[in-house]
């Protein structure tokens, strides 16, 4: 069982940057994959972003070259970090994992992960 806590979303104004956290109990974190969903009010669960145990990434095309996901396995936290932020960035952050097995498309997939955090807000203003 693993149980994740994101912290670090807020109200930030376009062009600005945030960092968001997520914090996973368990002693076997580092044998997970990470990733980062959002979701806008009237919208789909949107894939961010994932690194899986090896360090291997991936990001949604909305967010390429603007964000960049890290995990500190010492410290069982994972980290998205936000750049260049743009009003359609709004929504609420969900950090997700799931084990570090499987092709890559079941790393994008919402559905394929098994252990969700509560989700913080990101607020994007311009």
């Amino acid at each position: 069982q693993v149980q994740l806590v994101e912290s670090g979303g807020g109200s930030v104004q376009a062009g600005g940057s945030l960092r968001l956290s997520c914090a996973a109990s368990g002693p076997t974190f580092g044998s997970y994959a990470v990733g980062w969903f959002r979701q806008a009010p009237g919208k789909e669960r949107e894939f961010v972003s994932v690194i899986r145990s090896g360090g291997t990434t991936y990001y949604g095309d909305s967010v390429k070259g603007r964000f960049t996901i890290s995990r500190d396995n010492a410290e069982n936290t994972a980290y998205l970090q936000m750049n260049s932020l743009k009003s359609e960035d709004t929504a609420v952050y969900y950090c997700a994992a799931r084990r570090n097995i499987g092709p890559a498309v079941l790393f994008t997939a919402a559905p394929k992960f098994d252990y969700w955090g509560q989700g913080t807000q990101v607020t994007v203003s311009s």
